[in-house]
C-alpha cells in the first residue's frame, strides 16, 4: 500500500489503511505500507519514502523528491503482486510510476474530495492548484478528461482542475474503489471509466475488541448535552459552523479533538463562549478519541458537500454514540435510527437539533442502541473477500 498520510498522524486515510492492513495480515497475506513519515520506521513492513525536511503541508510529512521516491518504490517492489494507492499527492505519483515500470497492476482508493481540501487549505489557491495541477500532469503523464463543467461542484477553474487531476489518476489504474456511491456517482459523472468498486470502509478486529460491550447512551434529564467535534480542524470541516451551533444553545457542552490550520481560531472562539462551554484539546491518539466517545452523548459532523466517508463515523458507532451529521450524504454509511440528519446545514439548522436531542433523552438511547447493533457491519472483517475480490480483478486485468 502506498500513502501520503500514514500513523502516527491521525485522520481517515490513515485509519481506513490501519484496517485494511490488520485484516489482510490475519488472512494471511504480506502487506507493506509506504509513505512519508517524520521519523525513520521501526517496523520493517512501514517503509518510509524520501521525506521533505522542511516542508509539511498541513501538519503531514511530504514525500519529495518524486524520481527519489519512485526509485525507492521501483526497488522495493519485486515481487508484489498489486499496489493498492490511497492519496493523489507524490508517494502517489511515484507508485503509480514504479507500478508500470514493474507492470504491477494497480489499485487506487479515491477517498475524498481534494477539489475542496484545495480551496480551503492552500494558499492563494488559484495559483498553487495550477502548480500542484501541472506536477501532476508532468508526473502521471497526460490522460484525456472530460469533466462536466456544469456540475455544481466543478464550476470555478481551480476546482476543475483539481477533478481533471482526481479522474486522471483514476483512469490510469486497473481497479478504482470509492468507499461511497455518492462519491462514485460524481467520478463517474466527470469522466471516470476505470472499473470501480464502492465498498465501504471499516475497522479492524482490535479496535473493536477496544471497543467491546459499549453502554447505551442514557443521559439524565438534569444533566448537560456531551457532544463531541472530532476531526482537522480546517475550514472544509467547518468547525466554525459547529461553534456557532453551540453557541445558540443552551444545556450542552461540547469537546473538539483535532488539529489543523483553524486550531487558532478555533480556541479563540471556543474561549468567547465561556468558561465550561468547549474545550478544545487538539490532536490526540487514537484511544483517547474513544474514551472521548465512551463519554459523550452524541457525536457532530459539521462537514457538508466535502466528506465521502469519515472513519470517525464507523469508529463513533463502534462505541455505541448516536451521531449529528449536517451533510444527508453522509447517512449513506449509518444505520437508519442511530443518527440524524439537520434539516439545514447551516448553524441555525445544527442548533435546532442539538436542542431537540438535548430534549428528548429517550431518543439518544433509542439512536445508541441502534448504533451499538449495527457494530457487525463496520468491521473491516465483513469487506475482507470484497477488497481482495478487487486485488483479483486488478490482476485478472477485468
Amino acid at each position: 500500500m502506498v500513502t501520503d498520510y500514514y500513523l502516527p498522524t491521525l485522520g481517515g486515510v490513515q485509519t481506513a489503511i490501519k484496517a485494511h492492513r490488520e485484516e489482510l495480515v490475519r488472512a494471511g497475506h504480506e502487506v507493506v505500507v509506504f509513505a512519508p513519515l517524520a521519523a525513520p520506521s521501526t517496523d520493517p513492513d512501514v517503509v518510509r519514502l524520501p521525506t521533505a525536511r522542511r516542508f509539511a503541508p498541513d501538519g503531514y510529512p511530504f514525500t519529495w523528491p518524486l524520481g527519489s521516491a519512485t526509485a525507492l518504490l521501483e526497488r522495493e517492489l519485486v515481487g508484489f503482486d498489486v499496489v493498492h494507492v490511497h492519496t493523489e499527492m507524490f508517494a502517489a505519483l511515484a507508485a503509480y510510476r514504479a507500478a508500470s515500470r514493474r507492470r504491477i497492476p494497480l489499485v487506487q482508493t479515491m477517498h475524498g474530495r481534494i477539489d475542496v481540501y484545495t480551496h480551503a487549505v492552500l494558499p492563494v489557491p488559484a495559483v498553487t492548484t495550477a502548480i500542484l495541477a501541472a506536477v501532476h500532469r508532468r508526473g502521471l503523464g497526460a490522460v484525456d478528461v472530460r469533466l462536466d463543467p456544469e456540475a455544481p461542484y466543478a464550476r470555478t477553474r481551480s476546482a476543475r482542475r483539481m477533478w481533471r487531476l482526481m479522474v486522471s489518476q483514476a483512469e490510469r489504474a486497473d481497479q478504482v474503489i470509492v468507499p461511497s456511491a455518492h462519491f462514485a456517482a460524481k467520478l463517474t459523472a466527470q469522466g471516470m471509466t476505470t472499473p470501480c468498486t464502492v465498498l465501504s470502509n471499516g475497522l479492524e478486529d482490535s479496535l473493536l475488541d477496544a471497543t467491546a460491550d459499549p453502554p447505551v447512551r442514557r443521559p439524565a434529564a438534569t444533566e448537560p448535552l456531551r457532544v463531541l467535534w472530532c476531526g482537522r480542524l480546517s475550514p472544509e470541516k467547518r468547525p466554525g459552523v459547529f461553534l456557532d451551533a453551540i453557541a445558540r444553545t443552551t444545556g450542552v457542552r461540547a469537546v473538539l479533538l483535532g488539529d489543523g490550520v483553524s486550531r487558532s481560531s478555533v480556541a479563540r472562539r471556543a474561549a468567547r463562549l465561556g468558561r465550561g462551554r468547549v474545550e478544545v484539546r487538539g490532536s490526540v491518539p487514537q484511544s483517547a478519541v474513544l474514551d472521548e466517545m465512551r463519554s459523550a452523548h452524541v457525536l457532530v459532523s459539521s462537514s457538508w458537500d466535502f466528506d465521502n466517508q469519515p472513519m470517525v463515523l464507523l469508529e463513533a458507532l463502534a462505541t455505541g454514540l448516536p451521531i449529528l451529521v449536517t451533510d444527508p450524504d453522509l447517512a449513506e454509511a449509518l444505520p437508519a435510527d442511530g443518527h440524524r440528519v439537520s434539516r439545514t446545514p447551516d448553524a441555525a439548522g445544527l442548533a435546532a437539533a442539538l436542542a431537540e436531542l438535548r430534549d428528548a433523552p429517550e431518543e439518544i438511547a433509542r439512536m445508541s442502541s441502534a448504533a451499538i447493533a449495527h457494530r457487525p457491519r463496520i468491521a473491516q472483517r465483513a469487506h475482507g473477500d470484497a477488497l481482495l475480490g478487487v486485488y483479483r480483478a486488478a490482476i485478472a486485468g477485468d
